[in-house]
C-alpha cells in the first residue's frame, strides 16, 4: 500500500494517511515515530516506514500528540509486537490507557451532521476505527524536560486544550513544529484552507485550545506539520496569529 509521503527537511517526513497525518523522524538507522493515525492506517503506517528505507523494528519510540484514536491507532501494535516505549505527556497518559475517554461524542456528531463534511468524515471515521477501543497497555510520561535522547531530538511542548495533555514537538534545529491537534492547516470538516483551530465539537477544552496558540506563537520555526491538513511553510508565529483570527 503506497504512503502519500513529503520529506520537509533531512530525515523529517510528514505522512498522510486517511484525513490524519504522522511524522518519521529518521536518524541512520534508527526512527522516532510520531502519532499513528486511525487502527485502520496500520497497513499505510508499515508501508511509510519501508518507503523511508526502515522498518517497525527500527522505531525506538511512538510519540502520542494525545490519545484519540486517530492518533493512538497502532501505538499498542508497536507497544506489543515489537516492544516499542510508547509516551505521551504525563497528563495524556491515563487518557492513552483509556482511564477515561475524552473525545468527541457521537450525540455531538449527530448535532452537527447539517454543517458540510460532517457526515462523510463520520464514516470514514467508523470504518476506519474512530470508535474502537484501543488503550495502551503501558503508556509513559517524557522522562525529563528538553529534547528527548531520540532520533530527530524532539523537544515536547505542553498545548492542553483539545486534550488535557495535548504535546506538540519542536525540532528547533530544523524549525520544524508538530503541532498535533493544536494546529491544524485543514480537516474534512472545516471549509477553510490554511493554519486552523479544529472545529469546536472537537475540542475538550476550546478555550484552552485558543490560549495554547500563546505556545505555539512562542515556537521558532518555519514549517508546521499538523495533524490534519497539508504541510504548511511560513512562520510559525504568524500561522498561530491567523488561527486565533479566524477562531475569534
Amino acid at each position: 500500500m503506497q504512503a502519500d509521503i513529503h520529506e520537509v527537511a533531512d530525515g523529517i517526513h510528514l505522512v498522510h494517511g486517511s484525513n490524519t497525518n504522522w511524522v518519521i523522524l529518521t536518524e541512520g538507522d534508527a526512527v522516532t515515530l510520531v502519532d499513528t493515525g486511525y487502527p485502520g492506517d496500520r497497513d499505510k503506517v508499515l508501508a511509510s516506514l519501508a518507503a523511508v528505507g526502515s522498518s517497525p523494528e527500527a522505531v525506538t519510540a511512538v510519540l502520542v500528540t494525545h490519545a484519540h484514536n486517530d492518533h493512538l491507532g497502532s501505538a499498542d501494535y508497536f507497544s506489543r509486537t515489537y516492544g516499542t516505549p510508547v509516551h505521551t505527556h504525563e497528563a495524556e497518559v491515563p487518557h492513552a490507557r483509556r482511564d477515561f475517554l475524552h473525545q468527541v461524542s457521537v450525540g455531538q456528531v449527530l448535532r452537527n451532521a447539517w454543517r458540510p463534511g460532517v457526515v462523510p468524515w463520520a464514516v470514514h471515521a467508523l470504518r476506519s476505527g474512530g470508535t474502537a477501543h484501543i488503550p495502551v497497555a503501558e503508556p509513559r510520561p517524557f522522562p525529563g524536560e528538553g529534547p528527548l535522547d531520540l532520533p530527530g531530538r524532539p523537544v515536547p511542548v505542553h498545548t492542553p486544550g483539545h486534550t488535557a495533555g495535548h504535546c506538540a514537538f519542536h525540532l528547533p534545529e530544523a524549525g520544524v513544529v508538530i503541532s498535533g491537534d493544536g494546529l491544524v492547516s485543514g480537516h474534512p470538516t472545516s471549509r477553510v484552507p490554511g493554519p486552523q483551530l479544529l472545529p469546536v465539537m472537537f475540542h475538550r477544552d476550546r478555550g484552552g485550545a485558543l490560549a495554547s496558540l500563546d505556545t505555539f506563537e512562542a515556537l521558532s520555526g518555519d514549517v508546521l506539520l499538523p495533524g490534519h491538513g497539508p504541510v504548511h511553510r511560513g512562520s510559525v508565529r504568524e500561522a498561530a496569529q491567523r488561527a486565533r483570527e479566524r477562531a475569534l
